[in-house]
């Protein structure tokens, strides 16, 4: 008879077989990452977050990686994907400070609230226009309007959606931002745009902070200094929308329980990761972090938030996007026009 004394606590071996399958996609996450740092860091313009989406797509789609990410690699990268998001839009909280906010005035503060709404109705009603699921046009609608990828994280957590859902929406916002890191400069001189309204055309249109900051440094530091602010506005509203989806998912869960005449486990009404978010999101409006400990909490958020986006990105094959995404693609540019134009009528009155 063996000595129970050898033998493993009861969970323990599965535990650590869990955890050792996820280690290689965590590793390779970290790598990309690191790499992404590092080509941000030689060229600027060129967004960390949005060079680590790439780097996910070519991993997936270059032969050999493709079957890494795919395979032994895909149970972290998964993981990174899911629940480091969560960790990285936590920690996103600490770049929001409400004093900024209240900053802007309340004409401004009304006018970022109305570019959100109305970017969020139309780019939903957009994609349905363009067939696509009512999922995937929530999680698209979503990014666009407030603030891209971090955006559909917290969505599809919230709304319970499958991770596989998120793909093809964090790919058409991660284009898109990009696109307008190359547009938006190119129309500032034929617009006749001051250096604060394009700012505040950056910041009220373009998705993801890292895009914003790229976008709006090529008109200089008056420029950086209004997008980020405005950027970050529409940052915050990431927890009332998130909060508006809950009650309307409980909802939804409690009429489909009665129609049934069952009893479901409901969904929190506020995850804790967005409850997270808001509580950073008070602490940096309190004032008592300092500079330093700001810059660690920002390049934690980031290195979260580049392995969970990698992990999204490396789930995305470029053959079966091109077959099936031909739709979400034209909704996503007739969206990202919609937001350009509203995003650039608030500005006038912002900062005009």
């Amino acid at each position: 008879m063996p000595d129970s004394r050898s033998l493993p606590a009861p969970g323990h071996g599965s535990s650590g077989a869990r955890i050792a399958r996820l280690v290689p996609g965590l590793l390779t996450a970290a790598a990309a990452v690191a790499a992404a740092f590092l080509v941000d860091g030689l060229l600027p313009a060129l967004p960390a977050m949005t060079l680590a989406v790439v780097l996910g797509v070519l991993a997936a789609n270059l032969p050999g990686a493709g079957t890494w990410t795919g395979g032994r690699a895909r149970p972290g990268l998964d993981f990174a994907g899911k629940h480091l998001m969560r960790g990285g839009i936590v920690l996103l909280g600490l770049k929001v400070s409400v004093m900024d906010v209240l900053g802007l005035g309340w004409l401004a503060l009304v006018l970022i609230v109305g570019v959100v709404a109305a970017s969020f109705g139309g780019t939903y009603a957009i994609s349905r226009l363009f067939r696509l699921t009512p999922v995937t046009s929530l999680l698209v609608a979503t990014g666009f309007s407030i603030c891209g990828a971090s955006a559909i994280g917290a969505m599809a957590a919230v709304r319970r959606i499958r991770h596989a859902e998120t793909v093809l929406p964090v790919a058409l916002v991660t284009l898109c931002g990009t696109l307008a890191i190359g547009v938006l400069p190119l129309l500032a001189q034929p617009l006749g745009l001051t250096a604060t309204v394009f700012g505040a055309w950056t910041g009220a249109s373009v998705h993801d902070v890292g895009q914003v900051v790229a976008t709006a440094q090529t008109a200089g530091t008056a420029a950086l200094a209004v997008a980020v602010v405005v950027k970050l506005t529409r940052v915050l509203l990431l927890a009332p929308v998130a909060a508006l989806a809950g009650v309307h998912h409980r909802k939804g869960v409690r009429a489909l329980d009665a129609a049934d005449g069952v009893s479901t486990t409901m969904p929190p009404l506020v995850p804790l990761f967005v409850a997270g978010f808001v509580a950073m999101v008070a602490l940096r409006s309190t004032g008592w972090l300092s500079a330093g400990w700001l810059e660690l909490g920002g390049t934690l958020q980031d290195i979260l938030l580049g392995a969970a986006l990698f992990g999204l990105g490396s789930a995305v094959r470029i053959r079966i996007l091109l077959h099936t995404g031909g739709q979400a693609l034209l909704a996503a540019l007739a969206s990202w026009l919609l937001i350009a134009v509203l995003g650039l009528a608030a500005a006038f009155l912002i900062a005009g």
